[in-house]
Protein backbone atom coordinates (compact mmCIF):
# COMPACT_ATOMS: atom_id res chain seq x y z
CA UNK A 1 0.00 0.00 0.00
CA UNK A 2 1.56 3.28 -0.94
CA UNK A 3 1.60 6.65 1.62
CA UNK A 4 -1.16 8.99 1.48
CA UNK A 5 -0.47 11.82 -0.30
CA UNK A 6 -1.49 15.46 0.85
CA UNK A 7 -4.44 16.76 -0.64
CA UNK A 8 -8.04 18.44 -0.16
CA UNK A 9 -10.09 16.71 3.23
CA UNK A 10 -7.02 14.90 4.20
CA UNK A 11 -5.89 15.00 8.17
CA UNK A 12 -2.34 16.05 7.92
CA UNK A 13 0.07 16.41 11.16
CA UNK A 14 3.32 18.63 10.89
CA UNK A 15 5.98 20.03 12.39
CA UNK A 16 8.30 23.25 11.65
CA UNK A 17 11.01 25.83 12.19
CA UNK A 18 11.09 29.17 10.81
CA UNK A 19 14.19 30.72 10.51
CA UNK A 20 15.27 34.47 9.21
CA UNK A 21 17.48 35.24 6.53
CA UNK A 22 20.57 34.66 8.17
CA UNK A 23 19.18 31.31 9.01
CA UNK A 24 18.58 31.79 12.47
CA UNK A 25 16.02 29.61 14.07
CA UNK A 26 13.33 32.07 15.41
CA UNK A 27 10.60 29.17 15.96
CA UNK A 28 10.83 25.63 16.21
CA UNK A 29 7.45 23.40 16.50
CA UNK A 30 8.42 19.56 17.57
CA UNK A 31 4.67 19.04 18.44
CA UNK A 32 2.98 17.96 15.77
CA UNK A 33 0.33 20.78 14.48
CA UNK A 34 -3.29 18.92 12.89
CA UNK A 35 -4.88 20.40 10.31
CA UNK A 36 -7.60 19.47 7.57
CA UNK A 37 -5.71 20.06 4.38
CA UNK A 38 -7.60 23.02 2.42
CA UNK A 39 -10.28 24.14 4.98
CA UNK A 40 -8.96 26.62 6.72
CA UNK A 41 -5.82 25.39 7.78
CA UNK A 42 -4.23 28.59 9.26
CA UNK A 43 -1.17 27.91 7.14
CA UNK A 44 0.26 30.62 4.45
CA UNK A 45 -1.11 29.71 1.12
CA UNK A 46 2.49 29.00 -0.45
CA UNK A 47 3.07 26.53 2.47
CA UNK A 48 -0.10 24.73 1.79
CA UNK A 49 0.44 24.43 -1.95
CA UNK A 50 4.26 23.04 -1.29
CA UNK A 51 3.20 20.78 0.75
CA UNK A 52 0.09 19.49 -1.83
CA UNK A 53 0.67 15.75 -3.03
CA UNK A 54 3.58 15.19 -0.08
CA UNK A 55 3.95 11.90 2.07
CA UNK A 56 4.53 11.54 5.36
CA UNK A 57 8.31 11.95 5.96
CA UNK A 58 8.79 14.64 3.26
CA UNK A 59 10.65 18.04 4.19
CA UNK A 60 9.56 20.70 2.60
CA UNK A 61 11.43 24.20 2.56
CA UNK A 62 9.66 27.52 1.57
CA UNK A 63 10.56 31.06 1.49
CA UNK A 64 8.39 33.83 2.47
CA UNK A 65 9.11 37.35 1.10
CA UNK A 66 7.69 40.07 3.87
CA UNK A 67 4.55 40.50 1.83
CA UNK A 68 3.80 36.62 1.48
CA UNK A 69 4.78 36.08 5.35
CA UNK A 70 3.92 38.44 7.81
CA UNK A 71 3.76 41.77 6.03
CA UNK A 72 5.85 44.86 6.02
CA UNK A 73 6.68 46.26 9.34
CA UNK A 74 4.54 49.05 10.29
CA UNK A 75 6.20 52.31 11.75
CA UNK A 76 2.56 53.64 12.87
CA UNK A 77 3.38 50.12 15.74
CA UNK A 78 6.38 51.60 16.78
CA UNK A 79 6.16 54.25 19.76
CA UNK A 80 9.27 55.44 22.05
CA UNK A 81 8.52 57.52 25.64
CA UNK A 82 10.39 58.45 28.75
CA UNK A 83 11.52 55.20 30.45
CA UNK A 84 9.93 57.12 33.64
CA UNK A 85 6.41 56.75 32.22
CA UNK A 86 6.42 53.70 31.68
CA UNK A 87 5.69 50.75 34.70
CA UNK A 88 8.99 49.13 36.00
CA UNK A 89 7.87 45.55 35.29
CA UNK A 90 8.23 46.54 31.39
CA UNK A 91 11.84 47.88 32.06
CA UNK A 92 13.04 44.95 30.02
CA UNK A 93 13.87 44.54 26.47
CA UNK A 94 11.55 41.66 25.15
CA UNK A 95 8.64 42.34 28.13
CA UNK A 96 5.17 42.41 26.05
CA UNK A 97 2.35 44.81 27.45
CA UNK A 98 -1.24 44.60 25.87
CA UNK A 99 -2.26 48.27 24.96
CA UNK A 100 -5.79 49.41 24.29
CA UNK A 101 -7.04 51.96 21.56
CA UNK A 102 -9.52 54.56 22.58
CA UNK A 103 -11.84 51.82 20.67
CA UNK A 104 -11.21 49.11 23.10
CA UNK A 105 -9.55 46.66 20.68
CA UNK A 106 -6.38 45.44 22.30
CA UNK A 107 -2.90 44.61 20.80
CA UNK A 108 0.34 43.30 21.93
CA UNK A 109 3.30 45.00 21.81
CA UNK A 110 7.09 44.10 23.08
CA UNK A 111 9.81 46.63 24.33
CA UNK A 112 12.17 46.77 21.39
CA UNK A 113 14.87 48.63 22.90
CA UNK A 114 15.87 50.69 25.72
CA UNK A 115 18.29 53.35 25.93
CA UNK A 116 18.90 57.55 27.09
CA UNK A 117 15.80 57.18 29.47
CA UNK A 118 13.54 55.82 26.21
CA UNK A 119 11.77 53.06 26.18
CA UNK A 120 10.54 51.72 22.52
CA UNK A 121 8.11 49.24 22.30
CA UNK A 122 6.91 47.80 18.47
CA UNK A 123 3.30 46.36 17.90
CA UNK A 124 4.37 44.63 14.90
CA UNK A 125 4.83 40.96 14.61
CA UNK A 126 8.69 39.93 15.51
CA UNK A 127 9.40 38.85 11.60
CA UNK A 128 7.29 41.63 9.79
CA UNK A 129 9.80 43.13 7.14
CA UNK A 130 11.72 39.96 6.47
CA UNK A 131 11.88 37.09 4.52
CA UNK A 132 11.71 33.59 5.77
CA UNK A 133 11.83 30.26 5.73
CA UNK A 134 9.67 27.50 7.02
CA UNK A 135 11.29 24.10 7.02
CA UNK A 136 8.20 21.68 7.37
CA UNK A 137 8.37 18.50 8.45
CA UNK A 138 5.07 16.14 7.22
CA UNK A 139 3.99 13.67 9.70
CA UNK A 140 0.79 11.50 9.40
CA UNK A 141 -1.39 11.55 6.45
CA UNK A 142 -4.36 10.05 6.37
CA UNK A 143 -8.71 10.36 5.66
CA UNK A 144 -10.30 12.81 7.84
CA UNK A 145 -13.01 11.64 9.41
CA UNK A 146 -16.42 13.08 8.89
CA UNK A 147 -16.40 14.82 12.40
CA UNK A 148 -12.95 16.06 11.74
CA UNK A 149 -14.67 17.51 8.69
CA UNK A 150 -17.78 19.07 9.99
CA UNK A 151 -15.91 20.34 12.93
CA UNK A 152 -12.31 20.63 11.97
CA UNK A 153 -8.92 19.92 14.04
CA UNK A 154 -7.24 23.02 13.10
CA UNK A 155 -4.64 24.46 16.00
CA UNK A 156 -3.56 27.77 16.72
CA UNK A 157 0.21 27.69 15.14
CA UNK A 158 1.86 29.87 17.87
CA UNK A 159 2.97 32.35 15.86
CA UNK A 160 3.03 36.42 16.17
CA UNK A 161 0.41 38.34 17.73
CA UNK A 162 -2.53 36.81 16.25
CA UNK A 163 -1.23 32.82 17.09
CA UNK A 164 -1.41 32.05 12.92
CA UNK A 165 0.66 31.14 10.33
CA UNK A 166 -1.69 32.34 7.74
Amino acid sequence: MSAEQIKKDKYVELTYAILDAQGEIKERVDIPVKYIHGRDSGLFPKIEQALEGKEKGARVEVFLTQYEGFGPSDPNLIFTDDQANVPPQFHQVGAEVEMQNDRGQAKKFTVTNIANGKLTVDGNHPLAGQTIQFVVTVGEVRDATDEELKNGVTQNFSTGSDGTIH
